[in-house]
């Protein structure tokens, strides 16, 4: 099965839930649940999913793993969160039976075929007390892997070297603070580990916390989905109800995904997965996602688009700004950003950057059809601003445009910084009539 689906949520209408993204050899892999009906009373779950994407916008189911093909053995209606991993040239694939046991099965590639190499439980009810589901896995940078589950108290384990087996008694991770979609006091079941600029982030939903080390202690910060950032008609009553997800990094741009059932249609029980930037504070903590319909890898011409919000990047990095937005930093020679699918561009559209250059030198935004070696389509020099805090607006006229286009702004000159890109759009021309809303 493939879809194409340039917008939120990405897979609609067909139950794909829980979602857990891997990024394995460039390419993005999506392990996920499978809510078996729009008529689901409950949840009835009856296998696991696994969906590819080279863009996050067309997506090709490549795997279904049946609890039959486990220590299961037999049909079973609880096939609920999953996540994957990889070491040694092996892949893994953790799997909650229900709500209290926890299994694997391993493969050769990130799509297998796979196998359980174990024939029962890798954590089986009662090790610890919490309702044991949903693992999390967290492949740290200095080689070592760790698993964290439960429901309302979160317990971490490491992982030894065969992916297979605990390397330690699972710990319970602390927490200053409890707070999450039921209120004060209580957390969530799906949590998720991942690792930003030296700091831990535990997740639970669209909650999380940050620790120093991955055992904690961990420091309460917030939800990243609010309604002052979610479009209208994806909100609802609990906002942050069953905002199930991980984080994830894909070509220098960081994603969250996550359960939504906002459309029409869809259920608490029959589930959407929808996804959005990711964008780190200076302090670490992570930035109120926006939350719309347009998603991600895809951009829509008729209003001002943020730099930050790219698909690819090369050489440069989003930072904060002093008004708490987010701009491109560090941009210099060799630098580059790109930004795919571009819809409902006007004929003769002209584009124009607000961008700031607090340095000496001056260099030139030079904007390429679809990538590096695609048509040049314009160019502009981006001379001194006054300050790096003084921002200008520079216009390109593009030699040709279509309906849709991609486009990729290379950064040509002198060594060192000399420019910040803020945002930028595609203006109709002079005299033209914009395109229909």
């Amino acid at each position: 099965m493939s879809v194409a689906r340039a917008a939120n949520p990405i897979l609609p209408g067909l139950g794909v839930a829980d979602p857990q993204v891997r990024v394995f050899d460039g390419r993005v892999y999506l392990y996920a649940t499978h809510d078996y009906s729009p008529d689901n009373k409950g949840f009835r779950m009856d296998d696991w999913w696994l969906w590819v994407s080279d863009d996050l916008v067309n997506w090709k189911q490549v795997s279904t793993l049946k609890p039959e093909q486990t220590y299961i053995g037999k049909p079973f209606r609880d096939s609920w969160a999953t996540d994957a991993a990889t070491r040694n040239g092996k892949y893994y694939w953790y799997f909650s039976a229900g709500r209290d046991d926890i299994g694997v099965v391993e493969g050769p590639t990130p799509t297998g075929p796979w196998k359980d190499p174990l024939g029962k439980a890798l954590v089986a009810k009662g090790l610890t007390p919490t309702a044991q589901r949903d693992p999390g896995i967290l492949m740290d940078d200095d080689g070592k892997n760790y698993m964290v589950y439960g429901t309302y108290s979160f317990y971490l384990a490491q992982l030894n070297d065969d992916m297979i087996s605990l390397a330690e008694t699972p710990r319970l991770l602390k927490l200053d603070k409890l707070v999450g979609p039921y209120g004060e006091g209580k957390t969530d079941d799906k949590p998720f580990l991942h690792k930003y600029n030296g700091k831990y982030y535990l997740s639970w939903g669209s909650y999380y916390a940050m620790a120093d080390n991955p055992y904690g202690p961990y420091a309460y910060k917030g939800t990243i989905i609010v309604p002052e950032t979610t479009q209208a008609e994806l909100i609802n009553n609990r906002l942050t109800y069953d905002r199930h997800g991980s984080f994830f990094e894909f070509k220098g741009q960081w994603y969250f995904i996550c359960n939504d059932f906002s459309r029409p249609g869809a259920t608490e029980h029959f589930r959407d997965s929808v996804i959005s930037y990711v964008h780190y504070r200076e302090n670490g903590e992570i930035a109120p996602i926006r939350l719309d319909r347009t998603g991600v890898g895809t951009y829509d011409a008729r209003g001002s688009i943020e730099a930050e919000d790219y698909f690819e990047i090369v050489g440069a990095a989003n930072h904060e700004t002093a008004n708490g937005g987010f701009e491109v930093r560090e941009l210099t020679n060799g630098s580059a950003l790109f930004y795919p699918r571009i819809d409902n561009i006007d004929k003769g559209a002209v584009l124009k950057v607000r961008y700031s250059n607090g340095s000496a030198l001056s260099g030139t935004l030079e904007v390429r059809q679809n990538d590096q070696k695609g048509k040049v389509l314009g160019s502009v020099t981006l001379p001194s601003t006054g300050g790096w805090d003084k921002y200008s607006e520079m216009e390109i006229p593009l030699a040709s445009t279509s309906k849709q286009m991609s486009l990729r702004f290379n950064f040509v000159g002198p060594q060192g910084e000399w420019a910040r890109l803020d945002s930028w759009q595609l203006q109709p021309a002079k005299n033209a009539a914009p395109a229909p809303r």
